[in-house]
């Protein structure tokens, strides 16, 4: 069984039923005199049934898409994580060297369990977000999103990749767009232009890289491109620019992140989920499994580079996540922080950091996406995204205030909560190879426990404020959405070896790649990294 093409194709094949059943289901001759603005606001029989159908159509669909990638995880055999399993090559475009070539090893696996997880999640948690029969779209284009957020992650063939890296951005667009708050179109205009930018950079790179490669009808294979010796070593240098510019405006790193803090604030709370939790994950994924195996000289020459525009990314987003009124702005620059340190990890070529640094983007997507999500239920009630216009509602809805605070936790890295040990194995790691870097990088942990504690204490504690007096707490349907999350946070809190046993394997053969090795232990007797964490 093809596993890899029917996980992907499922989400789209939902979403053209979704859009199917417009067609099919004409609106009444009277709602068709109304202008789109009397169509939003007067929602008749007919399309509250296409708005109920797309609902359940897109609930069911991911669910399905959950389950079968379950299975494959299940099949997937953990003693070969290191290398591609359910592997489909076809030729597409033989002209051209272009392949339909799909599978996954540990990374990858990790990833597409991460966008199976998270999207039947937002498609419940914007149940009632779009109460417009425009609603329908917003469905149907998740489930568009889901089909190239599977494709970008099983891709072994590097124009595939690109194809789907940039067919990405059609539904993101639109998304935000047309769903999101007052400064939609300009928050989906920027992040567009961001995007295409970077993508036309990395276009140039992958032609270039082509005919460095051998060449033939399977000539972007990524297996055919790895260990390339290249004509000349700026011309390797030049390339891996190409590729991780791209990797850079999607991760965000400083400085090209301006277009997260935006797109984040303005789209749906599902979306941003979708946005930060495995979008951008595509970024530093593409990091570690294209431009380490592609470009390994030229990465280990832009190292240190990389490494100071980390750490800058850690402490600026932490600092200026302190300073925001916003929520939704606040969340998205602690993400900017988190993704200093996942790219801190990768490029300190350890086993321990980079091992680290694939857990911390599973453990990010599960710690924001409780964070904005319960954001978002409690700007549905409020219609406000200002920090300050809340207060006290700890009283009023100790399960929101709680599940905040836990999944808050989470993101400061708290031990016993997910995030800690993805962090501490990615500064334990880069201190191995670059100390001054590591101890820098700390001061980012001590910002996050500001800007956490410090938006909870706004938020929660204190006197109950009148307009929170007659708030309902946490319903069941969000229960539902943030109840899985906050389990997987403190499961893998305590129980992190399932994965790391996933991602370990694909991590050593990066590090063979790049021929890394781990920094000799200083004190005698002490096992390497690598060895400790198998262990």
């Amino acid at each position: 069984m093809p596993w890899l093409t029917v996980i992907g194709v499922l989400p789209i094949v939902g979403a053209l039923v979704i859009w199917g059943s417009l067609v099919l289901r004409r609106p009444d001759p009277e709602v068709e005199a109304f202008t789109d603005a009397e169509v939003d606001r007067t929602v008749g029989p007919l399309a509250r049934r296409n708005l109920a159908f797309a609902r359940s159509t897109a609930l069911a669909t991911s669910l399905i898409v959950f389950v079968l990638t379950l299975v494959l995880a299940a099949r997937f055999d953990v003693s070969r994580a290191g290398s591609f399993q359910f592997s489909e090559t076809y030729s597409w475009i033989p002209q051209f060297g272009v392949s339909y070539a799909v599978g996954v090893d540990g990374i990858a696996l990790t990833m597409v369990v991460l966008s199976a997880v998270l999207v039947p999640v937002c498609v419940l948690a914007g149940w009632h977000e779009i109460e417009t029969e425009r609603g329908v779209h917003f469905f149907a284009l998740m489930l568009v999103l889901e089909t190239f957020m599977i494709g970008v992650f099983a891709a072994r063939d590097v124009f595939l990749f690109y194809v789907f890296f940039e067919v990405m951005l059609i539904p993101v667009y639109f998304l935000i767009g047309q769903f999101g708050g007052a400064q939609r179109r300009y928050a989906s205009v920027k992040f567009l232009l961001y995007s295409l930018f970077g993508g036309l950079v990395m276009l140039v790179a992958v032609i270039a890289v082509y005919f460095q490669g051998p060449g033939g009808p399977q000539g972007f294979l990524t297996s055919n491109l790895t260990g390339l010796h290249y004509s000349s070593t700026t011309i390797e240098r030049l390339l891996f620019v190409g590729f991780f510019l791209a990797f850079a405006i999607k991760a965000p790193m400083w400085p090209v992140h301006t277009w997260l803090p935006d797109a984040a604030a303005e789209a749906p709370a599902g979306v941003a989920v979708l946005l930060i939790g495995v979008l951008d994950k595509v970024g530093t994924f593409g990091m570690i499994t294209l431009c380490l195996p592609l470009f390994p000289g030229a990465s280990k020459w832009a190292a240190p580079v990389v490494i100071a525009l980390a750490v800058i990314s850690a402490i600026y987003g932490g600092l200026l996540a302190i300073g925001q009124s916003d929520l939704k702005r606040l969340i998205a620059y602690t993400s900017v922080s988190h993704f200093g340190f996942i790219v801190l990890g990768i490029f300190a070529f350890t086993s321990a950091a980079q091992a680290g640094s694939m857990l911390y983007m599973v453990n990010h997507g599960f710690a924001t996406a409780a964070l904005f999500l319960i954001a978002g239920m409690l700007i549905a009630r409020r219609r406000s995204q200002q920090i300050g216009d809340y207060g006290g509602l700890q009283r009023s809805t100790p399960l929101l205030a709680g599940t905040f605070l836990v999944a808050g936790l989470a993101t400061l890295s708290l031990p016993g909560l997910a995030p800690f040990i993805s962090e501490f194995l990615v500064l334990v790691g880069t201190f191995t190879r670059y100390p001054v870097a590591s101890v820098i990088a700390v001061l980012g942990t001590v910002l996050a426990a500001l800007y956490i504690l410090l938006t909870y204490q706004r938020m929660f504690t204190g006197p109950t404020r009148d307009f929170a007096a007659g708030w309902r707490d946490m319903n069941a349907r969000e229960a539902w959405v943030v109840a899985p999350l906050v389990a997987v946070l403190v499961v893998l809190g305590f129980y992190p070896k399932p994965v790391l046993d996933v991602l370990n394997p694909a991590v050593g053969r990066t590090m063979q790649q790049t021929s890394s090795t781990d920094p000799a232990p200083t004190v005698p007797g002490v096992q390497p990294a690598a060895e400790g964490i198998t262990k």
